[in-house]
């Protein structure tokens, strides 16, 4: 396919209030998704995998039980999701993932960020087509025909396998998201997965450098300061 897709780690808060950030995000992606699907990660596959990833992110175990506990519960607050489109500095594109419980301030706060750093909101859908949601795997290995043929035999539909530095990526379908990782992890016991997730992909990417670059690392800092932003996925190769 030829989608260069670079493997990037979460970096550590280095503050105690980006650290409270980070943990408020996961706290209240737990809570919307054990209300709707039930707080049982045995049945709820989709509270497993949050689960998980918060706890690679170190996310402590008091936060996820806090959340599960007052998901369980009678009442609590009313989530929504929200989706903000739109273009950045150079003809770099953006999607905006955010749950709120005001769609109002969630707008005019992600309006701002654009405004203020060289961007534009547009509407639903005008950079969506030009990312791909896919279930994304990537752990240490150079033998990409070997993933392949294991993913093959076990029946499991895959989209694209790269291979670089010495890292393996596979790309696939969301809803293959849990035969892929089962398959990976029965194939190659002791697999450590540095990205297991559901994410949108570019299909093409843009690289920016310079004065673009910065003003783009500002807004990406501006939407990851945002309480209702969960999720910044964007086309930039940052140089």
């Amino acid at each position: 396919m030829g989608r260069a897709f670079e493997v990037r780690k979460a970096s550590m808060a280095k503050t105690a209030a980006a650290k409270t950030k980070v943990y408020s995000k996961y706290g209240r992606e737990i809570y919307v998704c054990a209300k709707n699907g039930g707080t049982d990660p045995n049945t709820n596959l989709s509270l497993r995998r949050l689960m998980e990833k918060a706890k690679k992110d170190q996310v402590p175990g008091h936060v996820i039980d806090k959340a599960l506990d007052k998901a369980s519960g009678v009442g609590g607050e009313d989530f929504s999701t929200a989706r903000y489109e739109g273009f950045g500095p150079a003809g770099t594109m953006l999607i905006v993932d955010c749950l709120t419980d005001n769609s109002t301030r969630s707008y005019n706060d992600v309006r701002l960020c654009f405004n203020k750093n060289d961007a534009k909101l547009g509407g639903p859908g005008c950079v969506a087509h030009m990312f791909d949601h896919l279930a994304i795997f990537a752990f240490k290995g150079d033998d990409e025909d070997a993933v392949l043929e294991a993913l093959m035999m076990a029946d499991v539909d895959v989209t694209d396998i790269e291979s670089e530095d010495g890292m393996i990526t596979v790309f696939a379908p969301t809803g293959e998201f849990n035969n892929v990782r089962q398959s990976l992890l029965e194939a190659f016991p002791g697999a450590d997965f540095e990205v297991e997730d559901i994410s949108y992909v570019a299909r093409d990417s843009v690289a920016i450098s310079g004065e673009d670059a910065a003003v783009f690392e500002k807004l990406l800092d501006m939407l990851n300061d945002c309480d209702d932003v969960q999720n910044v996925y964007h086309n930039a190769e940052i140089g």
